[in-house]
């Protein structure tokens, strides 16, 4: 086993960050447990504990470091349109395609639970970045639009966007035939934005 000062506080965040990713590449969040990141990485688990606080937090920072890498890939879509409903477009296709990539590491983001512990400030401007960037686009859209009824609509495409990924990524459309996750994303938003 490796001792505490075989690598810097902030190596061995790295190190442990970067095992949970390799990990997650090939297996669901569910098979993870603190005794066997530990491992992987040659310390004990109770090391880990002094560092990140508990498992739970040890979680939330991979989860971070993928929404991170969502909201960066998000980004570099959107720079790239050059009007806002294409850009909304490439954002909702951008969410499906990284899910489809990262399958594990997207699950983790929902299935990670605070168990009643408060969200830190860093998570929760996280999430608020992917959020805003959303509604950011609908007030340009429609600027006539009150913010409540920006925030509602953000809500009911995130939501119906996240849905149509959920399935897709696991594969239960059953149907007969193949369904193309991306052509009911663009099904859901052409007929919620003309009707809205």
């Amino acid at each position: 086993m490796a001792r505490r000062n075989d690598h810097t506080r902030e190596e061995l965040v790295a190190l442990t960050l970067n095992t949970v990713k390799e990990f997650l590449a090939e297996q669901p969040h569910h098979e993870l447990s603190l005794r066997k990141i530990a491992n992987l990485i040659g310390y004990v688990p109770s090391t880990l504990v002094n560092v990140f606080g508990n498992y739970n937090l040890l979680l939330l920072h991979a989860v971070a470091q993928t929404l991170d890498e969502l909201g960066e890939e998000a980004h570099n879509v959107m720079e790239r349109c050059s009007d806002p409903q294409s850009a909304l477009y490439e954002l909702a296709y951008c969410y499906h395609d990284f899910a489809q990539k990262h399958p594990h590491r997207w699950q983790l983001i929902f299935a990670h639970n605070m168990n009643g512990e408060t969200l830190p400030q860093w998570q929760s401007e996280r999430i608020d970045n992917m959020t805003g960037m959303l509604e950011s686009l609908l007030r340009i859209i429609a600027p006539q639009r009150t913010e409540s009824e920006v925030l509602q609509a953000s809500r009911v495409l995130w939501s119906g966007v996240h849905g149509i990924t959920l399935l897709s990524v696991d594969d239960k459309f059953f149907a007969a035939t193949p369904i193309d996750g991306k052509e009911l994303i663009e099904n859901l938003l052409s007929n919620y934005l003309t009707n809205w």
